[in-house]
């Protein structure tokens, strides 16, 4: 018996049959990457260079700036909090486009810079989470507007001039006495103007960011309503919060828990309860098991075959090896005499095994004792060895 190739059965699949029980998976899983690429083709430049007053992308700002240095007024742009705080002045507004994605840090250093500066500082669609800090008499409201396109309904002067506006988004409420309300749905503002202390500056708080894109900026009365929140003072800072800046890496400011929303925290929360239910459901014993009979007779070979082909699957030779010994011990028990339940012991089984062969220069302790084969040659050379062995005993 050598190691040569073992040979094809009945159940060893052939090529074909692999293919056939694999193309469906493969063609599933081509059509899915095919269907990723195209759609992060297609949606690639979406928002590509949203609200920067660089770019002519129909989610840009481009418009707004040059309509703005028409009229004389500069447009920077910064992405640092540093930049921010320094260009901070009373001739300045400072524009914040998404003043959420601000650390703590970074809100309590940009608040300290522009609330005795004179200057005006816009907020684009602020929540919550900066207005704490940037707009401290300011909460939103959890429910959006409905509408996007709203009228005045107030008597600040840039508001009334420039009328209907699409700032329909975030709705606020603010405690503030002095301050404009305007633009309401449903009786909250989703514009607000709140002087400061001194009387020579103002926060302008925005519910959406509609008026200042490049394909919204002609509708309705956005232009007017942008270029007069925004031009108001010479000099225009327009702050782009960029990951590239120390302030917002900072670990001493958020966690990684800090980042993820309220409700996939609750989520995962409730996922992992599930999946522990789903785990002691399926896992939990209903009693001792069932021995139930094979619908079908298979015969002996196939399921000798079947084990031997999963033990040089797992390279198990010491199992396999130990099964052999075993069974061959249990068939030479009767033949020399030896009670099965002494088959497995040295003691009694080798000096039945020598006075039947009449042979003790054999290492037969080592033959049905030893240690397992290293490797399938060896553990083949061993099967030849307890075979020969016990044809031996069976003929003698």
């Amino acid at each position: 018996m050598t190691a040569a190739t073992l040979p094809t059965t009945s159940v060893s699949p052939t090529v074909r049959q692999r293919w056939t029980r694999a193309r469906g998976v493969l063609l599933a899983l081509v059509i899915l990457l095919a269907a990723a690429v195209a759609l992060a083709v297609l949606r690639s430049g979406d928002r590509h260079g949203s609200l920067d007053p660089r770019s002519a992308d129909p989610y840009g700002s481009r418009a707004v700036a040059e309509l703005l240095a028409d009229r004389g007024v500069s447009t920077r742009v910064v992405t640092t909090t540093a930049e921010a705080r320094a260009a901070a002045g009373s001739d300045t507004t400072l524009l914040v486009t998404a003043p959420d994605l601000l650390t703590d840090r970074q809100q309590r250093e940009l608040r300290a810079a522009t609330a005795d500066s004179g200057g005006r500082t816009v907020l684009l669609a602020p929540g919550d989470p900066s207005l704490a800090t940037l707009a401290p008499d300011v909460t939103a409201d959890p429910a959006p507007s409905l509408d996007s396109t709203l009228s005045p309904g107030c008597e600040l002067p840039a508001a009334r001039r420039a009328g209907n506006a699409d700032t329909g988004g975030m709705r606020y409420k603010t405690t503030a006495p002095d301050a404009d309300r305007c633009y309401p749905d449903d009786g909250l503002p989703t514009l607000l103007r709140i002087p400061a202390a001194d009387g020579t500056g103002d926060t302008v708080v925005i519910g959406a960011p509609d008026i200042l894109y490049n394909d919204r900026l002609d509708e309705h009365g956005n232009a007017s309503l942008a270029l007069q929140l925004l031009g108001s003072r010479p000099h225009l800072v327009w702050y782009l919060p960029s990951l590239a800046d120390d302030a917002a890496t900072d670990a001493g400011d958020r966690s990684f828990f800090d980042l993820i929303p309220s409700g996939w925290l609750w989520g995962t929360l409730q996922l992992t309860l599930a999946a522990a239910v789903a785990a002691l459901w399926r896992g939990r014993r209903l009693g001792p098991l069932v021995l139930e009979r094979l619908p079908v007779a298979i015969r002996a070979s196939e399921t000798a075959e079947g084990r031997a082909r999963l033990y040089r699957k797992a390279n198990a030779h010491e199992r396999a090896a130990t099964a052999l010994r075993a069974a061959t011990r249990t068939r030479l028990a009767p033949l020399l005499g030896v009670p099965p339940a002494q088959a497995h012991a040295p003691e009694a089984l080798l000096p039945a095994l020598s006075a039947q062969l009449h042979d003790s220069g054999r290492d037969l302790h080592t033959l049905l004792f030893g240690p397992p084969p290293r490797d399938d040659a060896a553990l083949i050379t061993l099967a030849d060895q307890l075979d020969a062995l016990e044809r031996e005993v069976r003929t003698s």
